[in-house]
């Protein structure tokens, strides 16, 4: 599905009763032309052409007329009041590109040069592109051949990814062979774990028609192929898929762009269905042309006396403010002007600008802020606000006051999205730090320590005191250019000892 269709699909008007009185500005508008038509000497005997040679203004009847700009104005306020919409109110505490799994096949005929250098080097190159094109989007990784083995989990970071890429190849995969029904498995389990509905990415030179059955039993997650075949080659497994879109790989960056588009649309689809989000009214979209068919009223002829009377009106009895930020704040509200800083990822600047509590404690959470963000998120009494609370909490090692805030998430909403599990989380973070603190009086576990971090102590559990970690001089700690000398274990090794151990384990 194009994001053409996505939209004709999904527009709609929010409140269509207003569309009642295009019929009653059509009436008056014909009622009214129809008399600014009629020639007031249409039987004084002249002649029609000396007629019009004596008459000035004799064919502005039939030009644009004021009611003409009037009824304009009309209809487009009465199409914006209908409330056009084609999208939801994008929700602040969810990601707003789908979360993907890459699922790449690591088995020998990968190994092929028909594509330069390999086929298995130039999917890595695309994967990367896709990871750039992609940036701060979550995205996981899985490796197949005979086996399927999880590689990394969702990330936001895309460097997080690039080493265990670089590391795979047919050598470290247990099993050789195409098992794309146990990587499937894999990364629907990852995505089942997201409340956004997710995709999955199939980069393959080839797809066996044993495995086509396992994709008609995925629901709720979007799957494509990127097939790294050269051109005019083709796949009788791929070729057989019809409910899913299937990319051959170009020299260009077209294809990645494409399977991007392909997953975002299917992820924007599901979110159109979720019935808790509010629909994003687009009806200030009217108020630009609204505003430009209003200039005519200053045409010569064309300024209407109680037009004029009401600008004198709007300027003496309610005069606007004057402000010194520029001609944005006649246009856009704080909280706009702060939605627009948002969306541009400048959250300190929209933590300024925003007014709403609420979307200025988010802000602050966003840039690091903690403190702050909690202390303004305070007056807000709404789950969403003490969520984002607790986290802020739990960020600046506040943990017990973490623990609380979830505690009033829970209580003000037990089915809210996540409170129940972060609640958890939050308490055995404290119960961890209170267990190392007792630990570090008896003596057991001395190696635990920090940079003077302090806990408090409200169970009484140990000594409150501050956990001081040993300096360089005292235990002659290496520098870092030792220590990574000493370090000569490749990524590639460990993934072979992972999968192996992986693979014993489930036989």
């Amino acid at each position: 599905m194009t994001d053409l269709s996505l939209f004709i699909e999904a527009f709609h008007l929010i409140r269509p009763l207003w569309l009642i009185l295009l019929p009653v500005v059509g009436v008056i508008w014909w009622s009214i032309r129809r008399r600014a038509n009629v020639e007031p000497f249409a039987n004084d005997g002249l002649a029609p052409h000396l007629r019009d040679a004596m008459l000035l203004g004799a064919k502005s009847a039939r030009r644009l007329q004021p009611i003409d700009g009037v009824a304009a104005i009309l209809v487009v306020t009465i199409l914006g009041a209908s409330g056009p919409t084609w999208s939801r109110v994008p929700d602040p505490f969810l990601a707003q590109t789908a979360p993907v799994v890459i699922v790449l096949e690591v088995s020998t005929s990968m190994e092929a040069t028909d594509i330069m250098p390999s086929r298995l080097e130039r999917a890595k190159q695309k994967i990367r592109d896709l990871l750039e094109l992609r940036a701060g989007a979550r995205t996981a990784l899985v490796a197949y051949s005979g086996t399927a083995h999880r590689v990394v989990p969702l990330t936001e970071d895309a460097q997080v990814m690039l080493p265990y890429l670089e590391g795979l190849s047919p050598e470290i995969m247990p099993e050789d062979g195409s098992n794309a029904t146990a990587a499937l498995e894999i990364a629907t389990d990852i995505l089942a774990a997201q409340e956004a509905p997710g995709g999955v990415l199939f980069v393959l030179d080839g797809f066996e028609t044993s495995d086509l059955p396992s994709l008609s039993q995925v629901e709720g997650t979007s799957v494509a192929f990127l097939a790294m075949l050269p051109e005019g080659t083709r796949d009788q497994g791929l070729d057989q898929i019809s409910d899913a879109p299937v990319v051959y790989a170009t020299p260009e960056g077209n294809d990645v762009r494409q399977i991007d588009r392909s997953l975002n649309t299917a992820f924007r689809r599901a979110m159109l269905e979720d019935e808790s989000q509010q629909w994003n009214d687009r009806a200030w979209w009217f108020a630009w042309p609204a505003a430009f068919l209003t200039l005519l009223w200053f045409r010569r002829g064309w300024t209407m006396q109680w037009g004029l009377a009401l600008a004198v009106f709007i300027c003496v009895g309610a005069p606007m403010p004057l402000r010194a930020d520029g001609l944005k704040d006649y246009f856009l509200t704080p909280d706009q002007q702060g939605r627009l800083a948002y969306d541009r990822k400048d959250f300190d600047r929209a933590s300024e600008l925003f007014i709403d509590p609420l979307w200025q404690g988010y802000a602050l959470f966003k840039n690091g802020s903690y403190e702050k963000a909690a202390e303004v998120l305070g007056r807000v009494d709404t789950a969403e606000a003490e969520f984002i609370r607790a986290l802020a909490f739990i960020r600046n090692r506040n943990y017990r006051d973490g623990v609380r805030s979830f505690e009033a998430v829970v209580e003000r909403d037990p089915s809210f999205p996540g409170a129940a599990e972060n609640l958890e989380v939050a308490r055995e973070i404290v119960e961890y730090v209170e267990k190392t603190r007792e630990q570090s009086d008896t003596g057991e576990d001395s190696g635990i320590g920090a940079d003077e971090v302090v806990f408090d102590n409200e169970s009484d559990r140990g000594v409150g005191t501050e956990l001081v970690a040993p300096t360089e001089e005292s235990i002659g700690v290496l520098t870092t250019e030792q220590w990574m000398n000493t370090v000569d274990t490749r990524t590639s090794d460990f993934l072979r000892l992972r999968f192996l151990l992986e693979t014993s384990k489930e036989q």
